[in-house]
Parts: C-alpha cells; sequence; structure tokens
C-alpha cells in the first residue's frame, strides 16, 4: 500500500476561514475526506501543517524510509525556503508541489517558488482540485 503525506505550510490550518474568495470555503478535513474516497483504500493518506519552517523540514527528514510520496503546499515559505528545498532533494521522495490559488496571477513575489526544482511537478490555480489531482497522479491515473 502506498503512503502519502500531505504536508502544508503556515496559514493553510485556517483553510475554510481565511481569504474564501481565493481559498474556498473547505477545512482541510473536509478535502482530506474527500482524498480518502479517491484512494479508496489503496493507500494511506498522512497529513501534517505547521506553520513553522523547521518543523516541516523535520516532518519531512522523518518520512525518509517511511512514505512513498510527499504533496506539499509549503504556503509563503515556497518563495524563499532554501531548506524546504533541500530537505526535499535530500529525502528523495517523490514530491509534487501544490498551491489552492494561481501564484503567477497575484502578486509578482508569488511567481517565484524555490521549491519548484526540487519536486517532479507543480499544480497551481485549481481550487482545492490540486490536490486531488495530485492524488490521482500518485494512484497512477491515467488520461489515455
Amino acid at each position: 500500500m502506498k503512503k502519502i503525506i500531505i504536508i502544508n505550510g503556515p496559514n493553510l490550518n485556517l483553510l475554510g476561514i481565511r481569504e474564501k474568495d481565493i481559498y474556498g470555503e473547505k477545512s482541510f478535513e473536509e478535502i482530506k475526506r474527500e482524498l480518502e474516497e479517491i484512494v479508496n483504500g489503496k493507500a494511506e493518506i498522512l497529513y501534517f501543517q505547521s506553520n513553522h519552517e523547521g518543523e516541516i523540514i523535520d516532518k519531512i527528514h522523518e518520512c525518509i524510509g517511511k512514505v512513498d510520496y510527499t504533496i506539499i503546499n509549503p504556503g509563503a515559505l515556497t518563495h524563499y525556503s532554501y531548506g524546504i528545498y533541500d530537505a526535499i532533494l535530500a529525502s528523495k521522495i517523490k514530491t509534487i508541489e501544490v498551491h489552492i490559488s494561481n501564484i503567477f496571477s497575484r502578486e509578482q513575489w508569488r511567481g517565484k517558488s524555490v521549491i519548484s526544482p526540487a519536486v517532479i511537478g507543480v499544480i497551481s490555480g485549481l481550487g482545492f482540485e490540486v490536490y486531488k489531482l495530485a492524488v490521482l497522479y500518485i494512484m497512477g491515473f491515467n488520461l489515455k
């Protein structure tokens, strides 16, 4: 059985509360239930959220040899956390970077990800569907 960890960064604990016009109205608990339906018992989904860069780095380290994939939404850390970038590379865990909003259509500084060069793919701007698309990819969904 595949093990997937979803790591959310700063302020993503406020999903369903913060800036609903950008981030939607669902809590992450609701999203996780939908993801569990997608994997239908064929994968285990773990979840971690922190507002602290070091805790996220520590969690990536803890996952070495224990998970098959990471889905990470680094939040604002996307734009400056070389520590998370290094941790992803060092972990050798296949990682997908996701963003609920289209980071390229917002403030100019949000359009730069220092995390992206360390991941296998980036999904951005499709709301909560970014998590679903990442899980579908991991589960082998194929459009052929």
